[in-house]
């Protein structure tokens, strides 16, 4: 782990990365990272927050398929404010707890890459890589992080 200066300083996590892996990135509008994580094929990885109004946590939940970054499933524990199923878009199935999962969405995201503005304080938008957690919040609150999956060559 290395602090890169800078009010809160941004958290870099950097593993060593075979030749050919693919590589999850959050890099601030300027370039400069936020968290790297090597991401084998197969591998996944989560973004977390709160829900602004009831305060519970959110899951949005990925695979390197081949290279490319899919939204495989999602976690919504309530049908808060902005939060719902759109029928035809993976399967609706009950957590056993009042909310729900949306499994089987299978849907890859374009460029392999998208832009997301991390709420501040609670809210608290991170990555989570097995059982490693970067907040994205605590070092870009409400600025533009590119969240991308790119692929390393020697």
């Amino acid at each position: 782990m290395q602090w890169l200066g800078g009010g809160l300083g941004a958290l870099l996590l950097s593993v060593s990365l075979p030749a050919t892996a693919e590589t999850l990135v959050a890099t601030r509008a300027d370039g400069r990272q936020i968290a790297r994580f090597a991401v084998p094929d197969g591998g996944e990885w989560c973004v977390l927050w709160h829900h602004s109004v009831k305060g519970f946590e959110v899951s949005d939940c990925y695979e390197n398929r081949g290279g490319k970054m899919v939204l495989t499933w999602s976690h919504l524990p309530d049908f808060a404010a902005g939060l719902d199923h759109i029928p035809g878009r993976g399967r609706q199935v009950s957590d056993g707890q009042g909310g729900y999962f949306i499994l089987d969405i299978d849907e890859a995201v374009p460029g392999n890459a998208y832009v997301l503005r991390p709420g501040a304080g609670p809210v608290d938008h991170r990555l989570q890589v097995g059982d490693r957690v970067v907040s994205l919040s605590a070092v870009a609150p409400r600025e533009r992080v590119r969240i991308s999956l790119t692929r390393n060559e020697d």
